[in-house]
């Protein structure tokens, strides 16, 4: 159980921490609502920041009408990842065994998206994990994807 000194700590950090940016490839509408935005599902694409010729791309839901609207509204916990290698894969140096690579809120305050990079060094493959996750209780619902490098790159993996 956290100490209410370092849940605030949690708390103001969550709220001044500039969120990552990633690239909209699209958007389709799945509820219509008279006032505010429309709920919808949205296609992200994350390129790794340490493995050069990797993307990834997010679909999540994206709460609209009139919290959404202001912010105020708490996304639902739903992704699906699927990861790519989209050019030469390339390392910009030695990866951890997990680590991750992308978050993103999604609620005012609580509610996160994370993509963790896992390396699963015997099959020389880059396995990504999507999910959410609340400062009290996360959830459950995940999403994986892999991206196999050829073995003539070995991934290099810190010690």
């Amino acid at each position: 159980m956290k100490k209410p000194a370092a849940l605030a700590l949690t708390v103001l950090l969550s709220l001044t921490w500039p969120a990552a940016s990633a690239e909209t490839i699209g958007e389709v509408d799945t509820v219509f609502k008279w006032i505010g935005p429309d709920h919808k599902i949205v296609v992200n694409a994350h390129d790794d920041p340490k493995v050069k010729g990797v993307a990834c791309y997010v679909s999540r839901a994206k709460t609209g009408g009139i919290k959404g609207a202001v912010g105020l509204a708490e996304d639902r916990s739903e992704a699906s990842i699927d990861c790519r290698q989209i050019g030469p894969i390339s390392f910009a140096g030695p990866l951890p065994a997990q680590e991750e690579v992308f978050s993103e809120r999604i609620s005012l305050v609580f509610k996160k998206i994370r993509i963790v990079r896992m390396v699963d060094a015997p099959r020389n493959t880059l396995v990504y994990l999507t999910y959410s996750d609340r400062l009290i209780e996360g959830s459950p619902q995940n999403s994986v994807a892999s991206v196999p490098v050829d073995r003539a790159t070995p991934i290099p993996l810190k010690r």
